[in-house]
C-alpha cells in the first residue's frame, strides 16, 4: 500500500505540475521550525540567532542592532521558501503575517516588512514579477546552501529589479510548539498536543558517525520511541524522507531541494526529532495571502527539536571537567541552552579552565552576531 500511494502521488504531482505549465497557477512553500526541548519536553528559550549566518550576503536582513533582545527565543524559522508554477508571466502579490514572531532575513527585495522591534511581523512583496530567464541569478561565492533550494523547475521571479527562483524568508518565533518530547535511558517519549495527528515523526540520532532513525505516522496522542530499536542509514532515511515529503504535496524535485538544503545540519551529531506539521498548524503560525489567488496553494513545514539525552549530558560534563573544548563545540548552536538544562536544579558542573575560556570566547561571538550580521562571502 506504501508503494501505491507513493506512486500515486508521484503521478498526481506531475500531472498538476503539467497543468501548472499549460494553465493552473501552483504555490509551494517549505520550510522548518528548530527548537530546544527541556526538561518537561516543552521547547525553551535559547539563542536563535547564534552559529553565525550561512546565507549569502546579498540576502537582506533586518537591522540586528535592534534584535538583541530576540537572539533568545522559542523557535528558529528557518529557510521558508515559496515556488511559483503560473499559467503565463504575470505579476503577483505576497504577504504574510507572522503574529508570534518577526522575519529576520528575505530575498528578494520585499515592498515592506514589520519593524524589529514588533513582536507581530509581517513581510510583503508587490508587484512579483513571474517568469523570463534564471541566468542571471546572484551568487555571493562561497559555501552556501542557500543555492541548493534553486534545484526545481519553480519559474523565475523579479522583485525590486532582484531576481530569484523563489521568495525567500527568515525568522524568530515566540510561540510553544505542539509536540513535547521526554528523554529517558532507553526511550523518548513523545506526545502530540495539537488537534490534529502529526502526519509524521521521525526519531533521529547521530553518535559519533552512527546515524540510526525511526519514523512513526500519524501521531494523534502519545508514543515510545525505543532507542535501542533504531535502525537504517542515512540513504534509507532521505528517501524516506523525501517520500514524506512528497505525499505531503511538494514535487519530487522540491523535496530533493529541501532534504538537500538541510542535510548536513538535520543530520549532524546529537539527537532530534523531526515532525511533519499538520496544515492547518502552519496557517494559523503563518497566515499568507497572495494574490491573484492560486488555484493550489501547498504549505509543508518540518519542526525540528533538539533533545538532551542521558548520555550526552554526561559527554557533556566530563568535557566540561577536563577540557576537551573538540567535544563542546560538537553541540554547535545547542551547546548553551544544554549547559542551562544541565544546572536546572543543581549547583553549576566542575568547570576547567580551557571550557570556561572556550564558553567565554562562544558567548562573545554570540553577543555580536546579535549585533552585527554575518554572512557568505
Amino acid at each position: 500500500m506504501r508503494f501505491r500511494s507513493g506512486l500515486l502521488a508521484t503521478f498526481v504531482a506531475g500531472a498538476i505540475q503539467m497543468l501548472a505549465s499549460s494553465g493552473s497557477g501552483v504555490v509551494h512553500e517549505w520550510g522548518t521550525f528548530t527548537s530546544v526541548a527541556g526538561q518537561d519536553g516543552a521547547a525553551i528559550s535559547w539563542e536563535t540567532l547564534s552559529g553565525g549566518s550561512d546565507l549569502p550576503c546579498f540576502v537582506h536582513f533586518l537591522d540586528q542592532r535592534n534584535l538583541k533582545a530576540a537572539a533568545y527565543g522559542l523557535v528558529r524559522m528557518e529557510t521558508p521558501v515559496l515556488y511559483f508554477y503560473p499559467l503565463k508571466p504575470m505579476s503577483v502579490s505576497v504577504h504574510i503575517d507572522f503574529p508570534n514572531g518577526r522575519v529576520t532575513e528575505w530575498y528578494p527585495q520585499a515592498s515592506r516588512e514589520q519593524p524589529s522591534s514588533s513582536q507581530n511581523g509581517w513581510i510583503e512583496w508587490n508587484n512579483v514579477q513571474l517568469g523570463g530567464g534564471s541566468e542571471s541569478l546572484p551568487n555571493a561565492g562561497g559555501a552556501s546552501h542557500y543555492y541548493t533550494a534553486r534545484a526545481t523547475n519553480a519559474w523565475p521571479l523579479e522583485s525590486a529589479g532582484e531576481r530569484e527562483k523563489l521568495l525567500f524568508y527568515r525568522g524568530i518565533g515566540d510561540f510553544g510548539i505542539d509536540l513535547k518530547a521526554l528523554v529517558n535511558e532507553d526511550e523518548v517519549s513523545v506526545r502530540n498536543d495539537g488537534a490534529e495527528p502529526i502526519p509524521a515523526a521521525i526519531l533521529f540520532e547521530n553518535h559519533a558517525g552512527q546515524l540510526r532513525y525511526q519514523i512513526i505516522r500519524g501521531l494523534r496522542d502519545a508514543v515510545e520511541f525505543d532507542l535501542s530499536a533504531l535502525g537504517g542509514t542515512m540513504e534509507t532515511l532521505r528517501s524516506e524522507f523525501e517520500d514524506e515529503l512528497t505525499e505531503m504535496g511538494l514535487y519530487r524535485d522540491e523535496a530533493h531541494a529541501m532534504v538537500e538544503t538541510w542535510r548536513n545540519s538535520w543530520f549532524e551529531e546529537g539527537l532530534r526529532i523531526f515532525y511533519i506539521l499538520p496544515r492547518s498548524a502552519v496557517d494559523a503560525l503563518l497566515p499568507i495571502s497572495i494574490l491573484p489567488a492560486p488555484e493550489q496553494l501547498t504549505r509543508v513545514f518540518v519542526g525540528r527539536v533538539e533533545l538532551l539525552s542521558p548520555a550526552m549530558k554526561e559527554e557533556i560534563g566530563a568535557a566540561l571537567t577536563s577540557g576537551d573544548v573538540a567535544v563542546l563545540r560538537k553541540y554547535g548552536r545547542f551547546l548553551n541552552a544544554f549547559l542551562r538544562e544541565m544546572s536546572v536544579g543543581s549547583s553549576e558542573p566542575p568547570m576547567s579552565e580551557q571550557s570556561r575560556q572556550f564558553l567565554q570566547n562562544a558567548y562573545s561571538q554570540t553577543a555580536a552576531e546579535s549585533w552585527k550580521r554575518s554572512c557568505v562571502k
